[in-house]
Order: structure tokens, then C-alpha cells, then sequence
């Protein structure tokens, strides 16, 4: 793997990471929507490293997700629940981020940011067994 591709890998890791931090933080603080919004990024951009690491890069949140599945879910690389979070966290970030009548409770959030946690764990298991990179 070329050290740019690794770079920027490591790149969106963190990134994911932080989302996630910032996920928990506003939890904590009681901001539903947001909580879900920070979780879908920490999955996105743990999404993105992945595909990274197979040589693909998208440019809409929606390619991220067929590509996901495409190349990833469904030649069994990874497991098909994480394509089920992916779908489901995008869709609750676009409602909490643009339909002002959308209502969510304190167990979505709570569930966006425990499955963005596991999301990113395994994308992280993912790149360390199959790309040999570093799990932190």
C-alpha cells in the first residue's frame, strides 16, 4: 500500500474517532440529533478508510453506501449488520439534521452511538487483519 493511501487511511480513522468522542460528549449533554449526526460521521469516515484500503473513494454519502455493500457486505468481507447501521444511522442523521419535525428519544442516540463504536471496532479489525495496518 502506497504511504499517501496508508495516510489517508489514518487520516479518516481519526477522524472517526473524534466523531465518535463528540458523539458521547453530546449524548451525555442531552443533544439528541446531534449525538446521532456525530455518530453517522464517526461511521462514515470509518466507512471511508475502509474503502479506502480497497482502492475506492466516493463522492456522496449515498455511493458510500452502495459501495459499502457492494464491495464489502456482499462478497462477505464484512458483515451484513454493519451495512445495516450505516444505512439506518445516515437515514436518522438526515432526519435529526434537516426535517425540523422528526423526533427522536434518548434510546436512538443511545443506540446510533454504541453501534458507531462497534462500527468503527470493526472497521478497524478489518484493516489491521486484511491491509496489515495498526488497530489504533
Amino acid at each position: 500500500m502506497e504511504r499517501q493511501t496508508e495516510e489517508l487511511i489514518k487520516g479518516q480513522l481519526g477522524r472517526a474517532e473524534e466523531k465518535l468522542q463528540a458523539a458521547k460528549a453530546l449524548f451525555a449533554a442531552g443533544f439528541i440529533d446531534d449525538a446521532i449526526s456525530r455518530a453517522y460521521y464517526a461511521i462514515f469516515h470509518a466507512a471511508s478508510a475502509v474503502l479506502f484500503a480497497e482502492g475506492i473513494t466516493v463522492g456522496s454519502h449515498h455511493a458510500l453506501v452502495a459501495m459499502f455493500g457492494l464491495y464489502l457486505v456482499k462478497p462477505g468481507k464484512i458483515a451484513r449488520r454493519f451495512s445495516r447501521i450505516l444505512s439506518r444511522v445516515k437515514d436518522e442523521r438526515e432526519g435529526g439534521d434537516y426535517d425540523i419535525f422528526s423526533v427522536f428519544e434518548t434510546e436512538d442516540a443511545e443506540r446510533a452511538v454504541a453501534d458507531a463504536k462497534a462500527f468503527l471496532q470493526e472497521m478497524r479489525r478489518y484493516l489491521q487483519e486484511t491491509h496489515d495496518l495498526p488497530a489504533q
